[in-house]
């Protein structure tokens, strides 16, 4: 066994009947786990190797049962040790739908349609078992803005007026997320998988589910970090949303004020990845990140917040797409 494998993964596979098996490792992700695809035989299944004190596979094994529970297609759990943060997990395959987007663009309207209509199969569900979405950590997401990103950019910047503009911005929107809805919080393209058509998808990466607004997963999908989604095809799926589940007159604005907070978190996210943990990969997408940022800030409902940037984020920065960074 190698040394770059997971302490204990003889035993773990051993005790689930994947002896022998053949360990693959896979390409990383933006957190700690690692991923490994498992072969034995015809047989395949996928290890995640969640390790303890960086990972739990709690959170995840919970959202997952909930989810196959309920008739929402996350990997069946196969075996699980969660001491250790191993989790055996069926093989959803490799076809993603950004790759798969990627060389069938043709594909994309019905691709994007089947993932609202998961959202939209999810948002008729009861919420989940999951904590709420609060107040407290919008703003905690929010100001990772000011923690990372600004100081990247030697910006000397008003904190406590930046949490003070986000509260404005978001506190009318806190009672129409009452009762709410699971909420996946990382529902995009390199998240989804295509299971042998494009209607059925698998999930992947909920493991911070929370309860909050319906708006939040789909600014999520339809304002993609990682993948260009055009204006058009925006606005004719936020639609089509709307159409499905009879979405009220505010979810517009709802949607533009999670959009900005999603947008800001991100690009924090990013600059610490590159500064924190050294994966400056994910620099080249703060562009895109930032472009829709400033969309969302647009809208009436984030004036707050807007007129916060115009204070604080120089305009050189804010027209290059969030400025550059260097070592």
């Amino acid at each position: 066994m190698s040394s770059d494998l997971p302490a204990g993964v003889e035993a773990f596979l051993a005790t689930a009947g994947w002896n022998d098996a053949v360990i693959e490792p896979l390409a990383g992700d933006a957190s700690f786990r690692r991923y490994f695809r498992i072969r034995r035989g015809e047989r395949t299944a996928m290890l995640m190797d969640a390790p303890p004190p960086h990972e739990d596979p709690q959170p995840f094994l919970r959202a997952a049962k909930w989810l196959d529970a309920n008739g929402l297609r996350a990997p069946h759990i196969l075996a699980e040790d969660a001491a250790r943060g191993l989790v055996l997990l069926e093989d959803f395959g490799d076809v993603r739908v950004r790759e798969y987007l990627d060389e069938w663009a043709e594909d994309e309207r019905a691709v994007y349609m089947a993932a609202i209509d998961a959202l939209t199969e999810l948002h008729r569900l009861p919420p989940g078992p999951f904590l709420d979405y609060s107040m407290q950590e919008y703003l905690r997401e929010a100001r990772l803005l000011v923690d990372w990103y600004c100081p990247a950019q030697s910006l000397y910047v008003d904190g406590p007026g930046y949490t003070a503009a986000w509260e404005a911005a978001l506190s009318p929107m806190l009672p129409r997320q009452r009762p709410g809805v699971t909420v996946l919080r990382d529902y995009h393209a390199e998240n989804i998988m295509l299971l042998g058509s494009l209607q059925k998808q698998g999930l992947l990466d909920f493991q911070d589910a929370l309860v909050g607004h319906p708006a939040y997963d789909l600014v999520s999908l339809l304002q993609d970090a990682r993948r260009d989604v055009s204006p058009q095809l925006e606005a004719e799926m936020f639609d089509y949303y709307v159409t499905q589940t009879g979405a009220g007159s505010d979810f517009l604005a709802d949607y533009a004020r999670l959009g900005a907070q999603r947008n800001a978190k991100i690009v924090g996210i990013f600059v610490r990845l590159w500064k924190r943990d050294g994966k400056p990969k994910y620099l080249s997408y703060i562009p895109r990140v930032w472009a829709l940022l400033e969309r969302d800030l647009a809208h009436p409902a984030l004036a707050p917040v807007a007129a916060w940037f115009d204070a604080n984020i120089p305009a050189e920065l804010r027209e290059s797409g969030g400025g550059s960074y260097a070592a």
